[in-house]
């Protein structure tokens, strides 16, 4: 019973210490980054050279980044994030070919594992010298996995059209 308690007031003190030193050393965010932050992919896959969302927005609003710094955002994001910082916006060279998400080719795979290492999102499934395939939710399109694969069996392809993610293409008018 004695060990008992005494863990239970250990616990307890050390808890209450914590609690009072997140209050005293709290640090204050950066509003702006964490709007930023909110607005972005938040999946981390490093395409614009940073150690993910959090650092892209830190680098958005120390001015050190440009508006198109995302890629997986698109367009539409680097509209937005120009938009927010009241950036002058230069799309030159950026394409917007819209959501993608990553296919295996089965004949060509020859499941050597690269690729699920460099998956941001774990939408690679598979094990050594199998077949390996990709979970369609989980996959954000971010094009890591394409850059590692040795034998171009994985490739981005357009997200596919159905009832259940509403994805639909603008219809074209005449």
């Amino acid at each position: 019973m004695i060990g008992v308690l005494s863990l239970t007031f250990l616990g307890l003190s050390l808890g209450l210490l914590l609690g009072y030193a997140a209050k005293v050393f709290a640090v204050e965010a950066d509003s702006t980054t964490e709007e930023l932050l909110a607005m972005m992919p938040g999946t981390n896959c490093g395409q614009c050279g940073l150690a993910g969302c959090n650092a892209a927005a830190e680098a958005l609003v120390a001015g050190s980044a440009p508006a198109t710094i995302c890629p997986g955002g698109g367009v539409a994001l680097a509209q937005a994030i120009a938009a927010k910082l009241g950036l002058a916006l230069d799309l030159d060279g950026m394409e917007d070919a819209g959501p993608q998400m990553a296919v295996v080719e089965e004949n060509i795979c020859i499941g050597c594992g690269k690729c699920v290492k460099h998956c941001p999102t774990d939408a690679i499934l598979g094990a050594a010298k199998q077949i390996h395939s990709v979970l369609d939710e989980a996959c954000t399109g971010c094009g890591g996995c394409t850059d590692c694969c040795p034998t171009g069996a994985i490739v981005l392809q357009p997200v596919p059209q159905n009832l259940r993610d509403w994805n639909w293409a603008r219809p074209a008018f005449a």
